[in-house]
């Protein structure tokens, strides 16, 4: 790891351990009958996964906010609050910040606003303005910078983060925020990061999936499509002999001639690395947000 990151997240870690200790104290415990009528009885489902349902919610105060299941701790009112603790002390950008917490028949996490939607809304719905380049950039410079915050300053680590395009969300500034990170073991898309690997450099095969990860949502911004149900096999194009001379072809047509063709193949570049990386990682998270910010060259292979 850089001299530089690693003094910086030492510092980071101590003033963390000494400013944020003890037990849950800046969260709202939300009643599970106002909850349930502002997810109007949890039919408002924006996408869903092994932990359960996530709802978009219209709170008594106007704001749009985001209802998670965590069906993974109902038997355990222990684990959930160790979960909302956890969550409580994430603060990034580009995450999407726990509001508060509600305990009923199920037990539900309630994050901050999400006014604009997923990014599957922006990618998919014909009524939504069309994303325009810049944007895209911004968007997966933005997931990376949030992935290294949870790999190499988060404490303790994080254990599950999923990325893909129905669980990043934008707020009333369309700043993308990553809504689906966790602390405790569970099944499913999440992946599991040992605590050891987190402290340095994070180039195991956990962050390899992750990162893979990244590569995939970078492949949905660029094509527009998604790598779910059936759409043509992104993975397999991006790896693939002709991609050069297919790139026209694939380009999201909303997009139409508006983007950079430079950032597009530099873009399309750190996608192909990043797939690379699932079972045999060729750099860690850091180097690929330096990439993204151009503040560094990745060289190919």
């Amino acid at each position: 790891m850089d001299r530089r990151i690693r003094k910086l997240r030492l510092r980071f870690l101590s003033w963390l351990r000494r400013s944020r200790p003890g037990p849950i104290s800046f969260v709202k415990h939300y009643s599970y009958k106002d909850v349930k009528k502002a997810t109007d009885g949890f039919n408002r489902v924006i996408y869903g996964n092994s932990h359960g349902a996530a709802y978009k919610a219209r709170l008594e105060d106007g704001e749009v906010a985001l209802v998670k299941e965590a069906t993974v701790f109902n038997e355990r009112k222990d684990f959930f609050y160790r979960e909302v603790q956890f969550l409580e002390r994430l603060h990034h950008r580009h995450l999407l910040p726990l509001r508060g917490f509600s305990t009923g028949h199920k037990r539900l996490l309630v994050f901050d606003n999400i006014e604009n939607g997923s990014l599957k809304e922006h990618l998919n719905d014909p009524l939504k303005t069309p994303l325009n380049w810049k944007t895209r950039i911004e968007i997966a410079t933005g997931v990376a910078a949030a992935l290294e915050y949870l790999l190499l300053f988060s404490n303790p680590p994080v254990y599950h983060v999923s990325i893909n395009s129905s669980n990043i969300m934008f707020d009333e500034n369309f700043t993308a925020k990553l809504s689906d990170v966790g602390l405790l073991s569970s099944v499913g898309n999440y992946v599991n990061v040992p605590h050891s690997s987190c402290s340095e450099e994070c180039t195991g095969q956990e962050c390899g999936n992750i990162i893979f990860q990244l590569g995939v949502l970078i492949l949905e911004l660029i094509t527009g499509q998604s790598s779910e149900h059936g759409s043509p096999d992104l993975i397999q194009w991006v790896q693939g002999s002709r991609l050069g001379s297919s790139i026209h072809m694939m380009i999201d047509p909303d997009l139409g001639n508006n983007y950079d063709h430079s950032e597009l193949k530099k873009l399309l570049a750190v996608a192909r690395l990043c797939i690379k990386s699932k079972n045999n990682p060729k750099f860690p998270i850091s180097q690929v947000l330096r990439y993204l910010q151009k503040k560094v060259v990745i060289a190919q292979d």
